[in-house]
């Protein structure tokens, strides 16, 4: 656990561990996106990870990729949003607020408009909407006036998470969805300055980073990156070429931190989490539920140049995971079959070590 367990400052915080809550969609929400009451508890009960990184936020209606996909683009979800930030504070814990436009990874039946993209390249396989699994339409390319547009939605709801009390804002770069779609050259097809080589590819993500670094402050602002991962139909032939140039334009930024899924391309996550010279978190995948396996690993990744190390369903079963390791407890297997539905069940119900009288753990 060499390390695991030290503080760690991150865009002025003092974080008391390494260990992030990865963002995970659980689909606990209205029908238009709004968070339902439980998620307040659900997201206390995992304050004492070193930071908790919430769910996939969606900016607008289009950016909507899921049914039960939570939102931050009306008072209502703002209001929603601001229980759970409180709830998270006053458990002790940090919080930062992941925005995500899904780009072609939606649908008509979520929105009533035509999804967009960088370019009118059609998603292999079928929406989840509300009712169905039609296949995912041909996007409607995005013009220069929509891109513009975007940029200011991604500003404005990091704003609005600051103001809410959200520690900071991660930009959802990752997992095929519309920045990871303008990196890639199988999904841009542009021969306008947003696409073409990889100086084109990366500028809408620069132009997001930089707008919402200028709205929150560039060290409470950061960005998730899955080099590699065929996550939504996305390939990256010249993944080695891209990755490096998008970090120098970021670094140049000053943002405070990137957080790389590992799992698709090891060798690139590791190069590149040398080149970064601010934080890195690094998420190592699922793996088993077992806690020598799950030390092993982050040891491993810490050092291997890992400043912080998120974990999915770890957390996701174990709302005391940080006490778990700490003390080498087992832990809780998860429930799939309530990953994104089920109210209370398979969400706030998972057990935590009981402590008894004296304070040890049993």
């Amino acid at each position: 656990m060499s390390g695991l367990f030290d503080a760690v400052p991150l865009g002025g915080l003092d974080l008391p561990n390494r260990l992030v809550m990865s963002p995970m969609g659980r689909g606990r929400t209205t029908p238009d996106g709004t968070p339902l009451a439980v998620m307040a508890e659900y997201y206390a009960q995992r304050a004492a990870a070193g930071l908790v990184i919430s769910e996939a936020t969606h900016p607008s209606p289009i950016a909507v990729g899921h049914a039960h996909s939570v939102r931050l683009h009306t008072a209502e979800q703002a209001r929603a949003w601001a229980g759970i930030v409180d709830a998270v504070h006053r458990a002790g814990g940090r919080i930062y607020l992941q925005i995500m436009h899904a780009g072609r990874i939606s649908h008509p039946d979520l929105h009533g408009e035509t999804p967009v993209a960088p370019s009118a390249v059609q998603a292999d396989g079928t929406a989840r909407v509300f009712h169905g699994t039609p296949a995912y339409p041909v996007p409607r390319p995005l013009t220069g006036d929509d891109i513009a547009a975007t940029v200011r939605d991604f500003a404005h709801c990091a704003r609005t998470a600051t103001d809410l009390g959200f520690d900071g804002v991660e930009i959802h770069g990752a997992n095929g969805y519309l920045l990871h779609q303008f990196l890639s050259s199988a999904t841009n097809l542009r021969d306008d300055p947003y696409g073409g080589d990889a100086a084109g590819r990366i500028r809408f993500p620069v132009e997001v980073a930089r707008a919402v670094a200028a709205e929150i402050g560039p060290e409470r602002t950061g960005i998730r990156l899955s080099p590699g991962f065929r996550l939504n139909g996305i390939t990256e032939p010249d993944r080695a070429e891209v990755y490096p140039a998008l970090l120098d334009r970021l670094d140049e930024l000053g943002i405070g931190h990137v957080h790389f899924v590992a799992g698709s391309d090891p060798d690139l996550v590791h190069g590149l989490s040398r080149q970064w010279r601010r934080t890195v978190i690094v998420n190592l995948g699922t793996g088993p539920l077992d806690t020598d396996t799950t030390l092993a690993a982050a040891d491993k990744a810490l050092a291997d140049g890992a400043d912080l190390l998120s974990f999915g369903r770890q957390f996701l079963a174990n709302p005391d995971l940080p006490e778990r390791l700490r003390t080498r407890a087992p832990l809780n297997s998860w429930n799939p079959r309530f990953f994104y539905e089920g109210g209370a069940q398979g969400y706030t119900d998972y057990p935590v070590l009981a402590v008894s009288a004296a304070g040890a753990v049993d």
